[in-house]
């Protein structure tokens, strides 16, 4: 449908011409009324123009910490329309939780929530703080001048590194056009000219930000946008009022919308397709959905530094239940082993990818980059298994990550937190299977010698001190851990563990 669509290098260009004379036509559904592209394009302009004044310009960034806001995407092109870059962080976790991140991306204004600016107005900062709205900047200001950096980089993802240190994905406008551009082959009969995605993820997640909010705009078609996705009756609202016949979500999100479809035994009609990925998906769920929303799940999988897609199931009858399909055919796939010997396609390893979607560097980490990006191919840290029609069985995580809700938590963050507690000697965390949200983080403590303190203690000092996906569930007290015979500490052990 739209590949003819994708020849420009940028994407405001492409966005332009797909709305261009199309002002009056719905664009995104929003608190139960639709924006035309013209009210959507105008806010835009208004963003530009305020951020040119205030001295933003090439190779700068912004930093916003909003819900799913009108004024989000908006803003996004108002920053590349000027050649600079936006990066979504949580709003949740807290500009003083942020603050290494704000300072590692070097951002020229961070823009905030009325609610939002009233907590944080004065805090010690060398960057402005603006307020916003849902659909309009508020107030003026002056730009903190940072370095330039490149302006092909549309957004830059942040994140914990595996050292507990901010790690920034730097995702250029090519790498979305080309994750966005083979959607429509790939997955026939998804995009349509009445198709209206849900957007409901939150826009800090790539999922959210590259295929929720602008894989629609850069299609032409619209999208029903969810600021938040509790409480779910909202969002079953928004579904139907808005005739969403597209579902993006995450596993957790899926389970609490099927859940409240359940309670009231009431059946959603207009939904065609169910993509899910960012966590493992309960099998046991396909029936489910079939049965309240009339279709089956699609299950898919992606990274951000791949902005995201890598791979998906491709319809319904050609989907494998237990894998995440082919991957798309604009990846270069290795198998790999630990040591990064290449080995056949089809025994069990990493997974190394190269392609257009592949994101070059994380920002201004050399450490990191190095680590992970070899030669144009990038080590996704998942242990897969790939069949003789190509379909992409994810075995396990080569990486010690926890995902909650489809986020990623990093242990040594949390591990890091927890020695802050002056009882603390040494702790570690790893991730507890959890029905609701995939998993959920638990810790296992050893304690100074002659110290003494409570589970309940060390819950409340990680909840003052770390976003609340992260904080640990349960914190068990153990004398020793499990360790290898070359002493490295069997995690896989203490995930078996009962706390």
């Amino acid at each position: 449908m739209a590949l003819r669509l994708f020849d420009s290098e940028r994407l405001e260009e492409i966005i332009d011409t797909v709305w261009r004379g199309r002002e009056n036509e719905a664009c995104i559904w929003f608190r139960g009324e639709w924006l035309n592209w013209g009210t959507l394009n105008g806010l835009a302009r208004d963003c530009e123009k305020h951020l040119k004044a205030a001295g933003f310009g090439k190779g700068q960034r912004i930093a916003v910490m909003l819900p799913n806001f009108p004024i989000v995407p908006a803003l996004a092109l108002a920053c590349w329309r000027l050649g600079g870059t936006i990066a979504p962080l949580n709003a949740r976790a807290g500009v003083a939780n942020l603050m290494a991140t704000l300072n590692k991306l070097d951002i020229s204004a961070l823009i905030v929530t009325e609610d939002g600016y009233k907590k944080i107005k004065e805090i010690n900062a060398d960057f402005p703080i603006i307020a916003a709205s849902e659909t309009q900047l508020l107030g003026d200001w002056t730009c903190r001048t940072a370095e330039p950096d490149n302006s092909d980089t549309a957004v830059i993802f942040s994140t914990s590194g595996t050292s507990g240190l901010p790690k920034a994905v730097c995702c250029t406008h090519g790498n979305i056009i080309g994750d966005v551009s083979p959607v429509d082959e790939h997955v026939p009969g998804l995009i349509v000219d009445d198709t209206v995605f849900l957007n409901v993820l939150p826009n800090f997640h790539t999922f959210g930000f590259n295929v929720s909010t602008f894989l629609p705009l850069v299609y032409g078609i619209k999208q029903a946008m969810v600021s938040s996705f509790i409480p779910v009756d909202k969002t079953l609202n928004a579904i139907e009022s808005a005739g969403v016949t597209t579902i993006i979500a995450v596993p957790t999100i899926m389970g609490f919308l099927l859940s409240a479809l359940e309670k009231t035994d009431h059946h959603i009609h207009c939904v065609r397709n169910v993509v899910c990925g960012a966590d493992r998906l309960d099998v046991h769920m396909e029936e489910r959905c079939k049965k309240y929303i009339g279709c089956g799940i699609l299950e898919g999988y992606g990274l951000t530094e791949c902005s995201p897609i890598v791979a998906v199931n491709p319809c319904e009858a050609k989907k494998k239940m237990g894998t995440v399909g082919p991957a798309y055919k604009t990846y270069e796939i290795q198998i790999r082993s630990n040591e990064g010997d290449v080995l056949d396609m089809h025994e069990e390893g990493v997974l190394w990818l190269k392609g257009p979607s592949v994101v070059p560097c994380y920002f201004r980490d050399e450490v990191n980059t190095s680590e992970r990006f070899k030669d144009g191919w990038f080590n996704t840290g998942d242990v897969v298994r790939i069949d003789d029609d190509g379909y992409i069985r994810i075995v396990d995580r080569a990486t010690d990550i926890i995902i909650v809700s489809g986020f990623n938590v990093y242990p040594k963050e949390v591990e890091d937190v927890i020695c802050g507690h002056p009882a603390v000697h040494a702790a570690v965390a790893v991730g507890d299977k959890n029905s609701v949200a995939g998993e959920v983080v638990k810790a296992f403590v050893i304690l100074n010698e002659g110290a003494d303190t409570t589970q309940k203690e060390l819950i409340d000092y990680c909840k003052v001190r770390l976003p609340h996906y992260k904080v640990p569930r349960k914190i068990g007290f153990v004398t020793e851990y499990p360790v290898s015979p070359t002493g490295k500490i069997l995690r896989r052990e203490l995930r078996k563990m009962k706390i």
